[in-house]
This record gives C-alpha cells, structure tokens and sequence, in this order.
C-alpha cells in the first residue's frame, strides 16, 4: 500500500532546491534540480521511518510504516515548480 506525504519544495535565491514536509519531522532535503530533491527526499523520508520505527519513538509518525513507503505523491506549489522543471529540460536539450 502506498503512502502519502505532503511535500513542499522552493527554489532558493542561490538557485537550489528545498523540499521540507510537515508529515515527517526532520525531513529536509536538498537538490540542484527538482528530480535530484524528490529522489533525496524520498530516500531521507524513507530513512527517517526506519529509524524512527528501530527506536520504538514513532508516536508522531504512527500511521507512516517505512516497509510501506513507496514515494512522495503530493507536491506543494505544483505550478511553479512544473515551470522550474522545464526550464531545466529545454537547458538540458542545448
């Protein structure tokens, strides 16, 4: 079953990307591109489970099981970050 988390990515003024989310505490990732965040994302949302789920901590999180965790489905800001990522494309394809 896969599981859903809120995702909220910006670019920076120094021209990298921030994905944070209130779903999983402490999930902060950081990216060059937006398919760079989204896959650091999902690795550090997936070691953040496990970790939590190891020490028996995970009060906050109950309802997110890492052996359930199949990747981030909901995107904050989805317009603005759609246009970022072709940019990225058409500078790609020079």
């Amino acid at each position: 079953m896969e599981q859903i988390i809120n995702l909220h990515i910006e670019k920076l003024s120094e021209g990298v990307y921030l994905a944070t989310s209130n779903d999983i505490s402490g999930l902060i990732a950081q990216g060059q591109t937006i398919t760079e965040t989204l896959e650091i994302a999902r690795d550090v949302a997936k070691k953040l489970l496990e970790a939590k789920a190891e020490r028996h901590l995970d009060t906050e999180n109950a309802k997110l099981n890492p052996e359930q965790f199949f990747g981030l489905s909901h995107i904050e800001n989805v317009d603005q970050l759609l246009e970022a990522m072709r940019d990225e494309w058409e500078h790609s394809k020079v």
